[in-house]
C-alpha cells in the first residue's frame, strides 16, 4: 500500500472507521497523511429508539465518534444524516452527490470503505455510492479505492464472502484502534462479540498471523490507477 498524502474514509456509522481501518488510519496519520472521514448516517434509530432520547443518544455518539478521531489523529470528520439501516429509503443519486461533495472538498488520494459483499444493506449502498462517486473523470487525483473489513457483516457473505488482497501491519498502532473503539462506549459490546476491545483484538492477532506479522488489518484493494 502506497503512501498517500489525502486520505479519505467513508463509513456508513460512526464506528465503523474503527473497526474497519481503525489501524491503517493511525499509522498513515503517523506517517504524515491527512486523512478525513465522512460518516453518511447518525447511526442508533435502528434500535428502537426514537423522539428526544434518539436525540440524545446520537449527541452522544457524535461526541465518542470526535473523541475517537482525536485518539487516530483524523484531521477532519464529515457528517451525513441519512436514515439508519434504511439507506434503501434514500435516492441513490443523493447519496452519490454527498460524496461527490466531501470528495471535492477533500480530494483524497486513496479511499478506504466498506466491502460490496457486506450484509449491511447501508454498508453495501455505501460502497456502491462511493464506487459510482470516485468513477475516473479527467482531472480526478484518487490512485486507490479500498475496502475494509465490518466484524459480522462480511464473514457470512457466502460466496461473495471477503479475500483480501492488501494488509497493513498495525503491530505499532493497535493500542490506538483500541484505545479510539474504547471511545464508543455505547458502542461496545463483552466478549465474544466481535465489537468488543477482546474481540477487536483477536481479529487483528487473526490477520497478523495470515500475513507473518503480530497484528494485521486486511483490504481489498477495488481500483488502482498509477
Amino acid at each position: 500500500m502506497d503512501r498517500h498524502p489525502s486520505v479519505l474514509v467513508i463509513a456508513a456509522h460512526p464506528d465503523d472507521e474503527v473497526l474497519g481501518c481503525g489501524g491503517t488510519i493511525a499509522k498513515m496519520a503517523q506517517q504524515g497523511a491527512k486523512v478525513s472521514c465522512f460518516f453518511l448516517g447518525k447511526g442508533k434509530a435502528s434500535r428502537g429508539v426514537k423522539g428526544q432520547e434518539l436525540a440524545k443518544e446520537q449527541v452522544e455518539l457524535k461526541k465518542e465518534a470526535e473523541a475517537a478521531s482525536r485518539i487516530l489523529a483524523i484531521s477532519r470528520l464529515y457528517w451525513e444524516d441519512f436514515p439508519d439501516q434504511k439507506f434503501d429509503t434514500v435516492p441513490f443519486l443523493e447519496i452519490v452527490q454527498a460524496i461527490e461533495g466531501v470528495k471535492q472538498q477533500v480530494k483524497p488520494d486513496a479511499v478506504f470503505t466498506h466491502h460490496a459483499a457486506d450484509i449491511n444493506l447501508d454498508h453495501k449502498l455505501a460502497f456502491r455510492a462511493v464506487m459510482t462517486a470516485f468513477r475516473p473523470l479527467p482531472g480526478d487525483r484518487t490512485k486507490e479505492i479500498y475496502s475494509f473489513v465490518d466484524p459480522a457483516s462480511v464473514e457470512w457473505a457466502g460466496e461473495d464472502a471477503f479475500l483480501p488482497n492488501a494488509v497493513v501491519d498495525i503491530t505499532e498502532t493497535i493500542e490506538k484502534k483500541r484505545k479510539a473503539m474504547e471511545a464508543y462506549q455505547s458502542e461496545l459490546r463483552e466478549y465474544p462479540h466481535p465489537r468488543s476491545l477482546r474481540g477487536l483484538e483477536v481479529q487483528a492477532q487473526y490477520w497478523g498471523s495470515v500475513f507473518g506479522k503480530e497484528y494485521a488489518e486486511p483490504f481489498f484493494l477495488v481500483r488502482a490507477a498509477k
